[in-house]
């Protein structure tokens, strides 16, 4: 479960104040698949990056009796500093996880070949989430954040990253951005409309998909 207590999150930049959500109290219930939607800069990814713990409310408390992913591909994280082995490795070790298994998992998945041993810093932005989307589906999560990426890469690898992803959460759930109305049926079961500040709940997808056509 995670579950959102009273949430505000607020920007101020240069005198500009942006409101992404206004006293939210919400719980993203277990078992459930839940799609993400609102319109362009409603505050859809930095919603899941604080669900993820990337980012911090305002104010309020955020909840997590599960163990939940950063969002796929998302490699803002990454130390550019440290070569993607090194990083690999200190992801692995924060998860509690074997780091040799995890980096033999990553290597064999990501591609990228000796660039593994190149700081991230010299890495492209294609290059670094294919990293961040092979560390993801190396570790065992309970609930896998989608933002906007079920694949990334040329056609082959998108194939093969979605094939990867639909084997991970046959055993796991999904909290999912995405624009796309035939991915949020394909994968999820439950829908949240992000609104003016506000976080509303269907249990129907055609209603969800209906307001959102409606209002963003």
């Amino acid at each position: 479960m995670i579950e959102f207590d009273t949430v505000t999150k607020i920007y101020n930049v240069k005198n500009v104040r942006k409101i992404i959500l206004d006293d939210a109290s919400f719980c993203f219930e277990d078992g459930q698949n839940i799609a993400l939607m609102g319109k362009n800069g409603a505050g859809k990814s930095t919603i899941m990056r604080m669900i993820a713990g990337v980012e911090l409310p305002t104010s309020g408390l955020i909840q997590r009796s599960e163990k939940v992913s950063w969002p796929m591909g998302f490699s803002a994280g990454f130390n550019g500093t440290m070569t993607g082995m090194e990083n690999v490795c200190f992801v692995a070790r924060i998860y509690g996880e074997d780091t040799d298994r995890v980096l033999e998992d990553v290597q064999s998945f990501a591609e990228l070949g000796p660039s593994l041993k190149l700081p991230i810093s010299t890495y492209s932005s294609g290059m670094k989430a294919r990293l961040a989307f092979g560390l993801s589906l190396a570790i065992n999560f309970e609930c896998y954040l989608i933002d906007e990426i079920t694949a990334v890469g040329d056609r082959r690898f998108k194939k093969k990253s979605a094939a990867a992803l639909d084997e991970k959460i046959r055993n796991a759930r999904v909290i999912m951005i995405s624009h796309s109305e035939k991915t949020v049926r394909d994968y999820c079961d439950r829908g949240v409309l992000i609104y003016n500040s506000k976080l509303y709940y269907y249990d129907d997808l055609s209603d969800l998909i209906a307001d959102y056509r409606k209002f963003c």
